[in-house]
């Protein structure tokens, strides 16, 4: 008999064992990661009285794509750090964590000071007063594209690149060009996004729907407890943890790596990399789309053409903080100095630095940020000859400065990782609520939650964490309705809306 058959029969046999187990003890799920979607959907799951679950996380430690890292002394964080979307009517669900329970230290960033520290390529400073009317009008232009996004399809259709709307109102026709204007453009959109406006969807970007929502400023969390810890806080509800308040629960077990997920219409059977198999009602899958998007877990049967389309369909971005630690801070401090740019003919080279006057006072370290392709080129590289180059770059915007060799870096490597490849998802264009429906929606007994299954929120950590909810909402109706997820056809809304109005007319 052929492995596969084998396989295929031992999947059958387990999970009917364990479906026949569900009637009496409730159904066993299995959610494949520990970071912050599997989490929230575990406790959302065991609040409605599914109380049989097991979490396999491919690392070391429970937390995903937010992870603190010891950076010289200092806990540094190399993913998420911002609680972004403050300042709005409604209040963003990760916030009232962040400040009353946990109270973790968090610094409000002043990115409205950034145009007072646009560096020369070969040093000093652009005038304030232009940098500022080049932001003017950066501003109108994305004004004009969001009503424009307020005229468009819902279905998508008219969905156009952010680029390709530049062009439309600012009259450039390979969009910015200056190294001011590049470098402003990277700061408004790549800085966000993680991908450069030509990939970037218009439609579902402007306005940013965390901003629209919740407001437009930004939090940066600093706390040696780690900003991770609002995953254990979160799971320490429904599963034990140490003294620490970190979740140490034996449901949880670690460097568990899922290479196989075997379904049929009685259950499931996940196999990891170790050799080890669980068998359970069902699964809900919260790896990042990077994860899916490669072939280290292999579904058996295959996942059905709709739902590989749609995981193609959308980005996987890179976004890398270069952690650089000197012997002396030799940049200069103080209000409105939070953070600066290296305006480079070179789109995106070392572009965005930060320092941490407030956030780690009297320690000499500064952030800078790549993406996308410049992630991927250091990645690959040693970290030495990118030392090299950032100091190089600071050696450039301050050339009447003695800068000295950074003493440590530590660069993240998301994209290079099997177990994430990438930092977050981004929208592309042309991809609209009902490619969304079907990212997220399941394939039989098999479930799927994450930052990216977030339509209004994806890359943001209330939308890894709402996603987590909505997901196991889904499943709870499966489990206790016997309700199938229904993807709504593309052009639904517009129906219900045409239908409205001839109803309104009569």
């Amino acid at each position: 008999m052929k492995p596969s058959v084998v396989i295929a029969l031992a999947a059958v046999l387990v999970a009917a064992q364990y479906a026949s187990l569900a009637d009496a003890y409730g159904p066993r799920v299995i959610i494949v990661g520990a970071g912050m979607s599997g989490i929230s959907a575990g406790k959302r799951l065991w609040e409605s009285g599914v109380r049989e679950l097991l979490f396999l996380e491919a690392t070391e430690r429970v937390g995903g794509r937010m992870h603190k890292h010891n950076f010289g002394g200092l806990n540094v964080e190399i993913g998420a750090n911002w609680v972004e979307g403050i300042g709005g009517e409604r209040v963003n669900p990760i916030l009232p964590i962040v400040n009353d329970t946990l109270k973790l230290r968090n610094f409000y960033s002043d990115f409205d000071s950034v145009v007072g520290n646009f560096y020369r390529e070969n040093g000093g400073l652009y005038d304030k007063d232009y940098v500022q009317k080049r932001m003017d009008r950066a501003d109108e232009v994305e004004d004009l594209g969001a009503n424009l996004t307020k005229m468009m399809d819902p279905s998508g259709r008219d969905d156009i690149s952010i680029l390709a709307m530049q062009r439309l109102f600012n009259h450039q026709p390979n969009g910015p060009s200056t190294p001011v204007d590049m470098a402003l453009d990277y700061y408004k959109f790549d800085y966000e996004f993680a991908e450069p406006p030509r990939v970037t969807s218009l439609q579902n970007t402007e306005p940013t729907p965390t901003n629209a929502d919740f407001g437009e400023d930004s939090n940066f969390v600093a706390d040696q407890r780690g900003f991770e810890s609002i995953i254990h806080y979160i799971g320490s509800s429904y599963l034990s943890t140490n003294a620490n308040g970190k979740i140490s629960d034996r449901r949880v077990l670690l460097n568990k790596v899922v290479r196989q997920i075997a379904y049929n219409n009685r259950g499931v059977v996940v196999k990891t990399e170790d050799g080890s198999s669980y068998a359970a009602d069902f699964v809900v899958v919260s790896t990042s789309l990077g994860v899916l998007q490669s072939d280290l877990i292999q579904f058996k049967p295959q996942l059905p053409f709709w739902k590989i389309f749609s995981i193609y369909r959308f980005d996987m971005a890179v976004y890398t903080k270069i952690f650089l630690k000197f012997p002396r801070r030799f940049w200069p401090v103080g209000d409105g100095k939070q953070f600066f740019v290296y305006a480079s003919r070179r789109r995106g080279y070392y572009g965005m630095w930060q320092s941490f006057e407030r956030e780690y006072p009297g320690v000499p370290v500064l952030l800078v940020t790549v993406t996308d392709d410049e992630s991927r080129r250091i990645e690959q590289q040693p970290d030495d000859v990118t030392k090299a180059e950032a100091v190089a770059v600071l050696r450039k915007m301050f050339p009447d400065v003695d800068v000295p060799n950074a003493t440590d870096i530590y660069v993240p490597r998301w994209w290079s990782n099997r177990f994430f490849k990438g930092s977050y998802s981004n929208w592309p264009i042309g991809v609209n609520r009902y490619e969304y429906d079907q990212l997220r929606a399941p394939v039989g007994r098999v479930y799927f939650t994450g930052e990216h299954t977030s339509e209004r929120y994806n890359g943001y950590v209330h939308g890894a964490y709402l996603a987590g909810i909505d997901s196991a909402d889904i499943l709870i109706n499966r489990i206790f309705k016997n309700e199938e997820y229904k993807v709504r056809g593309k052009y639904e809304d517009q129906a219900a809306e045409v239908n409205g109005q001839v109803a309104e007319a009569k």
